[in-house]
C-alpha cells in the first residue's frame, strides 16, 4: 500500500473516525468547504477542504501535520522508506532523484519525528528494567559557540567520567517490550528527574531492576517498589528472573544505530530517541505496510513545527 493517495485516504479515516474535528478550536461543528487541487506524480488530484462554523477557519486533512503545505506529497512515502533504512540525508536526496534537496529533507525528517515523539508510553507491566546511558553534549550545526572550542568529528568530553559534558538518557523497558526513552538533562541522573519522567508509568505492582546508582534506590524506596540492584562490576548479573540485560541490549542497539549520524545536536536528541524506539518496535522491517503506517501515524498527532522553529530550538 505504497500509493500516496491511498496513504492520504488512510490518514483521513484515522483522523476522522470519531467525526470531523477542527484542528484549531477542537469544535465538531464542521462542514465541507469545497476542494483544492494538488499536483502529484500521477497528475492533479482534488482533495477535500473543511470549514469550522465556530472559529470560521478552513482546514484540510493535512492541517497541523508534517505534510502540511508540502509541495511534493508523492515523495513522502519514498522518503519514509529511506528513513526506515537509515540513509543519510544526502543519500535520501539521491534516492529521490533530486526532487527534494537534503536541506529540505532535514526539516521533513524532524517534522515526522516531532510527531513520533508524541506516541504515548503505556503503563509498564510486571518487571521493569531501568538504566541510564550518556551521550556527549553537542551543539552540532551551531555557529559562534562561546562556551568552548568547537570539536572536530564529535571530539571528546573535557572531563573524565560523568560531567555536564554528558547528556543523560533514561531507558525503562518491561518484559513486554514497552519502552520509555527520554533525555533527562546534563550530568548525573537525579531522583526528582526520574519521577518527572516515568512516575506516571510505574505502579506499586511493578518490580524494578536497575544498577547500583543511588538515585534508583531512592526512587524505588519513595515509590514503595520491590527493587533488585546489580553492581557494575558484573559479578552477579542475574538473580532468578531479575536482570537488566534487556535494557542494556537496548542501549547497545541504540548506540550502534546513532553512530551512523556521526553525532547529533543535543537539542534534537529526543527526536532521534523517538525514531529509534519506533523502528525498534517494528524490528527493522522495511515493508510497504510499515512505510505507510509510519506516515499515517505521524499525521495523527498535532505538529505545528516550522522550519524557523526548528532552527531556533534550544536544549
Amino acid at each position: 500500500m505504497s500509493s500516496p493517495v491511498r496513504a492520504i485516504d488512510e490518514i483521513h479515516e484515522q483522523k476522522h473516525k470519531d467525526g470531523l474535528v477542527c484542528p484549531h478550536c477542537q469544535s465538531h461543528s464542521v462542514v465541507r468547504f469545497g476542494k483544492y487541487a494538488v499536483k502529484t506524480r500521477t497528475g492533479e488530484v482534488k482533495r477535500q477542504r473543511y470549514r469550522c462554523k465556530s472559529c470560521h477557519q478552513t482546514f484540510n486533512d493535512l492541517t497541523n501535520t508534517p505534510l502540511q503545505r508540502t509541495r511534493r506529497p508523492h515523495v513522502w512515502v519514498r522518503f519514509i522508506e529511506c528513513m526506515i533504512e537509515g540513509y543519510s540525508l544526502r543519500k535520501c536526496a539521491e534516492q529521490l532523484h533530486g526532487e527534494v534537496t537534503h536541506v529540505t529533507l532535514f526539516y521533513w525528517r524532524h517534522k515526522i519525528l516531532s510527531a513520533l515523539k508524541q506516541i504515548p508510553t503505556d503503563a509498564f507491566q510486571g518487571i521493569v528494567e531501568m538504566d541510564e546511558t550518556y551521550f556527549l553534549y553537542s551543539e552540532k550545526g551551531k555557529r559562534n559557540i562561546t562556551e568552548r572550542k568547537s570539536r572536530k568529528r564529535g571530539g571528546k568530553a573535557k572531563y573524565r567520567g560523568i560531567s555536564n559534558d554528558q547528556v543523560c538518557v533514561l531507558v525503562a523497558r518491561d518484559r513486554q517490550k514497552m519502552t520509555y526513552s527520554g533525555v533527562l538533562g546534563r550530568g548525573r541522573i537525579r531522583t526528582t528527574k526520574l519521577e518527572e519522567a516515568i512516575g506516571g508509568h510505574i505502579t506499586g505492582s511493578n518490580v524494578l531492576c536497575t544498577d547500583a546508582w543511588r538515585a534508583f534506590s531512592s526512587y524505588a524506596n519513595a515509590k514503595g517498589l520491590a527493587h533488585y540492584r546489580f553492581k557494575s562490576d558484573g559479578k552477579q548479573r542475574v538473580k532468578g528472573v531479575y536482570h537488566i540485560q534487556n535494557v542494556n541490549s537496548y542501549h547497545s542497539r541504540l548506540k550502534k544505530w546513532m553512530g551512523r549520524f556521526n553525532g547529533v545536536a543535543t537539542k534534537y536528541l529526543q527526536h532521534y530517541l523517538a525514531w529509534f524506539r519506533y523502528i525498534d518496535s517494528k524490528e527493522y522491517e522495511n515493508t510497504s505496510t510499515n512505510k505507510k503506517n509510519m506516515l499515517v501515524k505521524s499525521c495523527l498527532f498535532t505538529v505545528t513545527t516550522t522550519n524557523n522553529k526548528l532552527r531556533q530550538t534550544s536544549f
